[in-house]
């Protein structure tokens, strides 16, 4: 292994200035960039014409910067798709100055190191809150570069790593989803006609059948702190909010949640907002947003309701009677969700359930493990690797 030789980014870097002369009627895509090195993204077309600013067209292979936010990470290399994509002031964009010290996908890599976004701090100058980069100090920042040979081993291993942790993730979403197509098939047995769903002692019925509104209304404090969770969507569960500071709520009534209840977010029912809620929220506190139900042992389970809602035609149809569906100003009111039409299982059914939904919990409870895993490797990897880098 030979000895990494010193650079400064000058060296490496020279700063890419194409000015963009825009078609009025043609559209662009605009450039914004992830915090953390998680890259360079579109954050939408625009029209030629509705551009008022001066702008800079970008190049595929380019390094880009935020002034304001490289210090945090949001730093990255041009994707192929954004080629030709339109800037501002404010997001530099760099060539790479000899393609013989190094080059973009090895650059690509760097940049998002521990090590890198150090010099991106160490090049910013400035006020709280008006602290930007200085190009010519961040031109005198110096790198330890590899010889040609090593940025090559470098660049297979990372390549290789973040294909397996890709490979690996897109694994575990194709087991979910297959898993919860089974949960919603079990929940409804769609594959039965109305004649072989009664003849099995499936009954026709309706969500208000198995659901009672449970609302537990608590007069707000203004010297307590109510914990809060909201609803995620595409039926993932409940997550942990901020708690609610009764001095600074404007609410004057909160509503306390019991495990085992189902829930729902009104405003975003429609993209899969439903929920059971589970033993770490007991007590936790919603606005009257979040409709609470009890359900129904008799005729139901929190293991049937957690499979059925599995499904986004269960979702389209309850926001079906939405006027303006998939607009995210319109709520799905508890009338709507009560009155959905089902097919009710029959007890044998429920059992089945009962034993099916919690192997599938548990799956996917190892899945975030595997996940979280997936996360850290490409980071700490990355840090081992270009340790030398910045001394």
């Amino acid at each position: 292994m030979t000895t990494p030789r010193p650079f400064t980014l000058g060296d490496v870097l020279v700063r890419a200035d194409e000015p963009a002369t825009l078609v009025p009627d043609a559209e662009y895509d605009e450039i914004t960039i992830k915090l953390w090195g998680k890259g360079v993204v579109s954050r939408g077309k625009v029209r030629g014409g509705d551009v008022v600013a001066s702008r800079r067209f970008v190049r595929a292979g380019q390094f880009i910067l935020s002034k304001i936010d490289a210090r945090n990470g949001a730093i990255g290399i041009i994707p192929p798709e954004l080629d030709g994509a339109i800037v501002s002031n404010d997001f530099p964009s760099f060539a790479i100055r000899d393609t013989n010290l190094t080059n973009s996908a090895f650059l690509g890599w760097m940049a998002r190191s521990p090590g890198f976004i150090g010099l991106c701090k160490a090049a910013s100058e400035g006020t709280t809150n008006r602290i930007r980069i200085k190009e010519s100090k961040f031109f005198r920042q110096e790198v330890l570069l590899p010889s040609p040979t090593e940025q090559r081993a470098i660049l297979t291993h990372l390549d290789g790593l973040a294909d397996k942790t890709r490979q690996l993730i897109d694994y575990l979403d194709a087991v979910e989803a297959d898993a919860d197509r089974c949960l919603a098939n079990l929940a409804s047995r769609p594959d039965l006609t109305d004649a072989e769903h009664l003849a099995r002692g499936w009954t026709q019925g309706c969500l208000g059948d198995v659901l009672r509104p449970s609302g537990e209304p608590v007069s707000v404090q203004a010297d307590k702190e109510y914990p809060n969770v909201g609803v995620l969507s595409y039926a993932r569960g409940l997550f942990t909010k901020p708690s609610i500071s009764g001095a600074t709520t404007s609410a004057k009534t909160l509503f306390r949640i019991r495990q085992r209840q189902f829930i729902y977010s009104r405003l975003f029912a429609f993209e899969g907002a439903y929920a059971l809620v589970m033993e770490e929220h007991d007590g936790a506190f919603v606005s009257n947003e979040f409709p609470a139900f009890d359900i129904e042992p008799e005729l139901a389970s929190p293991q049937f309701l957690y499979a059925y809602f599995r499904s986004p035609h269960v979702w389209e149809a309850i926001a079906q009677s939405s006027k303006g569906l998939g607009d995210r100003r319109q709520r799905v009111q508890p009338a709507q969700l009560l009155g959905h039409r089902l097919w009710l299982p029959p007890r044998r059914q429920l059992e089945l359930l009962g034993n099916v939904v919690p192997s599938i919990v548990a799956l996917k409870a190892r899945h975030v493990a595997l996940r979280k895993a997936c996360a850290a490797l490409v980071p700490a990897t990355l840090e081992r690797l270009f340790a030398r880098q910045f001394g």
